[in-house]
C-alpha cells in the first residue's frame, strides 16, 4: 500500500493532531495570552474531527512496515482516549482561568499527550510502543506541574517525573532482552519465535516490559505516584490522568501480551493475576481512612485497574469483551466523579476534603444525587453501569476456572463500597457544610451526561456491547 493511502486510510487522526499542535503552537506564540479561549476551541475541534474518523468505518490493516496496526480493539479505545480527552479541556476551561493557569500551552499539552496515547494503542513493535509512551510521557510530566507557582503541583511533577524516568528505563531494558532472545521487535515475530518454551531471558524481559507498563496505569505495587500526583496536580490535569491515560497503558498490555505473547500464556498469566489482587485488595483497603476525596479517587483507580487485570487473566475473547466494557464505564464514572470535584468551591476557592461535602444534598439535591449515583456505579451497584463493567470482566475469570481470582475481585468490591457508600452518607446524614459556588454549565452538563449514561445502560446496552464484541475479536 503507498505510503500516502497509508496515511490517509490508517493514520489520519495522528496525522490530524500533529498538524493541529504545530498550528496551533503559532496560533498561541501569535496571539500570545489572549490565545487560551480560541486555542482551546481549537484543540476540541480537531479532536472531535478526529474522533469522528476513528469512528468511521474503514479496513483493518498493519502498515508501515507492521509497526502500526488499525484495528477494531485500536479504534475502541481511541475512541474513549479522543472523548475523554476532549471532555477534560472542556472541564478545564472555567478552573483554570479561575486559578490564573489559562495558557496556550495547556490543550496544546492535551493533544500531544493524546497523540502519543494514540500512536501506544495502535503500536505492533516493541519501537513503536517506546516511541508512543515516551510521547504520551514528556507530555503528562509537564502537565502535571502545570501551576508552577503551587508547590503541590511542582512536587507532584517531579515524582511523576523521577518514578515514570525509571519505569521507561525498566522497560526499554526488558525491550532489548525481548529483541535480543526472539530477533525481532515484532509483536507477531516476538509470538513465532517463542512459541514452544520461553527462554529464562525472554520471561525477564516480559516482566521488565510489564512491570513498565504497570507504572503507567497506576497497578500496584507500581502505584507510588499515585495518591500524590492526584493531590496535587490541578484537578482537570488528574481527571486526564484517570482517564485518558489509562486507557492507552491497558490497551497496549492488552495488546502485548495477547499478540507477542500467546504461546507462554501461563508465565504471562502469573504476573497479572499477582499485578490484579495486589491492586484490587490495595485500592479497597488504603482509601478507607481518606479524607482528601482527590486521594481516594487515586486508590480508587488503582482498584479498578485490578479489575480490568483480572479480566486479562483469563486470556480469553470474552476477556477482552470486558475489558472494552470496563474502559468505557471506567472513563464515563472517571469523568462524571471529576467534574463534581470541580463543583466543590467555596468564595471561589477550590475544596477537596470528603468533609466539605457534607449536607450537599439540602444544598443542591442535584449534585447530590449525580454524585451518588456515581458512586454507586463505582461500588458496583445494580443496574447501574459499573455493576456490568464488574460482571464481564469477573465471568470470563470464572470461565477461565480462576475461582480464587474472582472471589478475591468481589470481596475487594464488598469494601471499596464502604468509602464509596461513606461519601452518601456524609451528603446525605451529615449537618450541612458551606454551600458551595455555582458550577459552571459545561461541568454540571458532563456531570449530568455521565449520570444519565450510567443509570439508563442497561436499558439499551447493545451500542456498546457490539462494538466491544468488534473490537475483541479483532484481536483473536
Amino acid at each position: 500500500m503507498p505510503f500516502f493511502t497509508q496515511l490517509a486510510h490508517h493514520f489520519l487522526p495522528e496525522v490530524i493532531l500533529a498538524i493541529g499542535v504545530l498550528a496551533l503552537i503559532l496560533v498561541g506564540a501569535w496571539r500570545g495570552d489572549r490565545s487560551y479561549g480560541l486555542v482551546s476551541e481549537l484543540a476540541v475541534g480537531l479532536l472531535g474531527v478526529a474522533l469522528l474518523i476513528v469512528l468511521s468505518t474503514h479496513p483493518e490493516a498493519s502498515v508501515f512496515d507492521d509497526a502500526y496496526i488499525d484495528d477494531g480493539f485500536s479504534r475502541f479505545v481511541k475512541g474513549l482516549t479522543l472523548a475523554a480527552s476532549l471532555f477534560t479541556i472542556l472541564l478545564s476551561t472555567d478552573f483554570l482561568r479561575r486559578a490564573g493557569l489559562d495558557k496556550f500551552e495547556y490543550p496544546i499539552l492535551i493533544l500531544l499527550a493524546t497523540l502519543g496515547m494514540l500512536l501506544l494503542i495502535s503500536a505492533d513493535n516493541l519501537i513503536a510502543l517506546y516511541l508512543g509512551l515516551e510521547l504520551m510521557s514528556l507530555a503528562l510530566y509537564v502537565i502535571a506541574a502545570f501551576a508552577r507557582d503551587d508547590g503541590r503541583a511542582s512536587e507532584a511533577g517531579l515524582k511523576y517525573f523521577v518514578l515514570g524516568a525509571l519505569s521507561s528505563g525498566m522497560m526499554l531494558y526488558g525491550s532489548s532482552l525481548l529483541y535480543g532472545f526472539a530477533g525481532t521487535i515484532s509483536f507477531t515475530g516476538i509470538a513465532a519465535a517463542i512459541s514452544g518454551s520461553a527462554p529464562i531471558g525472554v520471561i525477564f524481559g516480559l516482566v521488565f516490559v510489564l512491570a513498565g507498563l504497570a507504572f503507567k496505569m497506576s497497578a500496584a505495587p507500581f502505584h507510588m505516584w499515585t495518591p500524590d500526583v492526584y493531590e496535587g496536580a490541578p484537578t482537570p490535569v488528574t481527571a486526564f490522568f484517570a482517564s485518558s491515560a489509562k486507557m492507552a497503558a491497558v490497551a497496549i498490555t492488552v495488546r502485548i501480551t495477547l499478540t507477542a505473547f500467546p504461546g507462554i500464556t501461563g508465565q504471562w498469566r502469573q504476573i497479572i493475576i499477582f499485578l490484579a489482587i495486589v491492586s484490587t485488595l490495595l485500592g479497597s483497603f488504603a482509601a478507607i481512612g481518606q479524607t482528601n476525596i482527590k486521594r481516594l479517587m487515586a486508590y480508587s483507580s488503582i482498584g479498578h485497574m485490578g479489575f480490568v487485570l483480572i479480566g486479562l487473566s483469563a486470556g480469553t475473547e470474552a476477556g477482552v469483551k470486558g475489558i472494552a466494557i470496563y474502559l468505557a464505564m471506567y472513563s464515563v464514572m472517571t469523568l462524571g466523579a471529576f467534574a463534581a470535584i470541580l463543583t466543590m468551591r467555596v468564595e471561589g476557592k477550590p475544596v477537596e476534603n470528603i468533609s466539605d461535602l457534607a449536607g450537599l444534598s439540602r444544598r443542591n439535591g442535584a449534585t447530590a444525587f449525580f454524585l451518588a449515583m456515581l458512586m454507586f456505579s463505582l461500588a458496583g451497584v445494580p443496574p447501574l453501569g459499573g455493576f456490568f463493567a464488574k460482571y464481564y470482566v469477573l465471568l470470563p475469570a470464572v470461565q477461565a476456572g480462576l475461582y480464587p481470582l474472582a472471589v478475591i475481585g468481589v470481596l475487594a468490591s464488598a469494601v471499596a463500597a464502604y468509602y464509596y457508600l461513606r461519601i452518601v452518607k456524609v451528603m446525605y446524614f451529615d449537618e450541612p457544610a458551606p454551600a458551595f459556588d455555582a458550577s459552571p454549565a459545561t461541568v454540571r452538563g458532563v456531570l449530568a451526561l455521565s449520570t444519565i449514561f450510567l443509570l439508563f445502560f442497561w436499558i439499551y446496552p447493545a451500542p456498546l456491547m457490539d462494538a466491544a464484541s468488534a473490537a475483541a475479536k479483532s484481536l483473536f
